[in-house]
């Protein structure tokens, strides 16, 4: 489990340097891109799961609420197999909502500060195309080997993720120590999303002692969760779709912004805090500044709006 949190943890750490204050060129935008780009969906959902259940571990309530049925040894067992079968069941416990809280206070940080990135960089694809940004030359010049960083950001999607060492040890460390992690006390009340589920249930078996590497297939199941997966992998077609009708740098840094950052907020919020899907154009971002109009572009052989359609100015706003 440290190690699949490790993975989630590192990627968004990660993601959280890229620069929203203006890129200096087209190529530190590719650059953001593949740093972006280079996370695998499945893993990145059960390292988000993974690492709830350690954010969980980090409540004392919590792991004395359950740990106090683990007294008697027949009650233990029974136990454990109900949070197996039924990983909702680890959501009834005593500090189960002081756990909630702190995996969703946490998580949701992560996604507050991608959601600024994202907000930067989508208003910085709008300022490099005014007459006066000295970025203008380069930003409206068309993207030189489009089909190679396509391909390229396919290949980094599809890549598997290594655990990072550092983050493994530290994470194993707070898992077992409950404590060493930055969290603010937090409280939620169910009902509780299926990720979040999980990630109780997974720390509901570490307390009980029955989350080792002997109960692996418990918890290999339990960090499986296909809607936090399904939010991810749309969030990936939207991206390659993305950039297969961009064109001009400014509109791949659109991408960018909303199918990297934006959309790795809106998915990991999604998981801990919401049940309904919204990848790509969530309600809050769909209205584009007033003074852009929206065109239309031609993807292969079906007519269709463009992803960055919104984002190309009319010809008085932008020469």
């Amino acid at each position: 489990m440290a190690q699949a949190a490790s993975i989630y943890v590192a990627f968004l750490r990660e993601a959280e340097t890229i620069q929203p204050g203006g890129f200096p060129d087209a190529e530190s935008i590719q650059a953001a891109i593949r740093k972006g780009a280079s996370y695998e969906p499945a893993q990145l959902s059960r390292g988000l799961i993974a690492y709830g259940s350690i954010i969980a571990l980090q409540s004392p309530e919590f792991v004395a609420g359950v740990r106090q049925f683990a007294a008697d040894p027949v009650q233990r067992q029974q136990m454990i197999a109900q949070i197996v079968a039924d990983p909702a069941y680890a959501a009834t416990l005593p500090g189960a909502d002081a756990a909630a809280g702190l995996i969703t206070a946490t998580i949701g940080k992560d996604a507050v500060a991608m959601r600024a990135i994202a907000e930067a960089v989508e208003a910085d694809a709008y300022t490099v195309q005014e007459r006066n940004d000295p970025r203008r030359r380069w930003a409206v010049t068309h993207v030189p080997n489009r089909e190679v960083r396509l391909e390229g950001a396919k290949t980094l999607s599809a890549a598997t993720m290594l655990p990072s060492g550092d983050e493994s040890s530290r994470l194993f460390t707070a898992a077992n120590t409950g404590q060493g992690l930055s969290v603010e006390a937090s409280r939620k009340a169910p009902p509780y999303t299926p990720a979040l589920t999980r990630s109780l249930a997974i720390a509901a078996l570490a307390a009980l002692g029955a989350a080792g590497d002997e109960a692996r297939a418990n918890t290999d199941a339990l960090v499986v969760e296909t809607n936090s997966e399904f939010c991810l992998n749309m969030s990936k077609l939207m991206l390659f779709q993305c950039l297969a009708a961009s064109r001009p740098a400014y509109e791949d840094m659109f991408c960018l912004g909303r199918h990297v950052a934006r959309d790795l907020a809106t998915c990991t919020t999604q998981a801990v805090l919401t049940t309904s899907i919204t990848v790509g154009d969530p309600e809050e971002t769909s209205t584009p500044p007033a003074a852009v109009s929206p065109v239309s572009v031609t993807l292969t052989q079906t007519p269709a709006p463009s992803p960055t359609a919104s984002l190309n100015t009319s010809p008085s706003s932008s020469r």
